[in-house]
């Protein structure tokens, strides 16, 4: 007599894995602002005391921070890229980087963004790498511009306290040394880096063959800073901040140089700290200073988070990162 199988047992349906990960970016979005309560309903207090225009003007420069993202990205690499989906990317990628510490969650955002276009892995990473190097070249140079047209402007007196320069030249000259010695002892490492360096300076040269993408690379790197400098000089005219735009300007990348080392997510309280501190290093009166900057950074930071972070879980969900 022959057996007759048993149905299978009815088990539940299984939550798709993309489907979780939509929901992660939203709910890093509220642990963040539950974190951050207070610096937010301070912020918000501060915009109903604005003008309209000028802040306006200051989300128009934020929304055209993620155009000159996406020119600089396109620019770092051969291959033609997608343009609204690249321009989306960017935006979601605004919202991945204050979420993660500085600079990750972009980075891995538009890594996997290549990959999905088709990019090799190598290429992808090279041109990650020449983007970083390109963003960093530009905003030191606009800031070398700035420090040469107007030398007076900053006092760097609150920046560096009496005896902080030494100290923090050694620990920068520390780091490179261990660096270095990281490369000449461990052979795996500076045979993979050396692999990595040449397949970046030829993506780079493949690149600059192209004058259009050429272009697009420190066209952008030049506008993504400028124009977060610009931004910040029109919420410090909303609230009447007495420093010329400029000198905001000048404050704005100074800040934002001196915090790129410290690794916590999108700069969230570094950042704001050196602005605030910057800002006091032009002129500015230390009240009016921590207003302009809790103001800015509700508006390039908190009010496109939830968007950032629904276009994050959307572009997961459709597969486009």
């Amino acid at each position: 007599m022959t057996a007759v199988p048993l149905p299978p047992l009815p088990r539940g349906r299984r939550v798709p894995v993309r489907r979780v990960l939509c929901l992660v970016p939203l709910v890093l979005v509220a642990v963040t602002a539950v974190r951050h309560r207070p610096v937010l309903a301070e912020g918000f207090g501060h915009l109903r005391s604005a003008s309209p225009p000028w802040l306006c003007a200051a989300a128009g420069a934020t929304c055209l921070t993620w155009v000159a993202a996406a020119f600089t990205r396109q620019g770092a690499v051969l291959q033609p890229l997608p343009r609204a989906r690249l321009l989306a990317t960017q935006f979601a990628a605004g919202a991945a980087n204050h979420l993660l510490p500085t600079g990750l969650g972009a980075s891995a955002v538009n890594l996997r963004f290549m990959r999905v276009c088709g990019v090799p892995p190598a290429r992808s990473s090279a041109a990650l790498a020449l983007y970083l190097l390109a963003e960093c070249v530009g905003r030191l140079a606009l800031l070398a511009g700035l420090l040469l047209a107007f030398p007076d402007a900053l006092r760097p007196g609150p920046l560096l306290p009496d005896g902080s320069v030494l100290p923090l030249l050694l620990g920068v000259a520390a780091v490179l040394l261990a660096a270095a010695a990281a490369l000449l002892l461990v052979r795996p490492l500076r045979s993979r880096l050396s692999a990595f360096a040449r397949e970046a300076l030829d993506e780079a040269r493949s690149v600059h063959t192209r004058p259009s993408r050429a272009l697009a690379l420190w066209g952008g790197s030049l506008a993504f800073p400028a124009l977060q400098a610009a931004g910040l000089a029109a919420v410090g005219q909303a609230l009447r901040l007495p420093v010329p735009a400029a000198h905001m300007a000048l404050a704005y990348l100074a800040a934002t140089v001196a915090v790129a080392l410290v690794p916590t997510p999108g700069g969230i309280g570094s950042v704001e700290a050196a602005l605030v501190v910057a800002l006091v290093a032009v002129g500015g009166p230390a009240a009016v200073a921590t207003a302009v900057v809790l103001a800015y950074r509700i508006i390039t930071v908190w009010v496109p988070l939830v968007p950032g972070a629904l276009t994050l879980g959307a572009l997961v969900r459709l597969k486009v990162i």
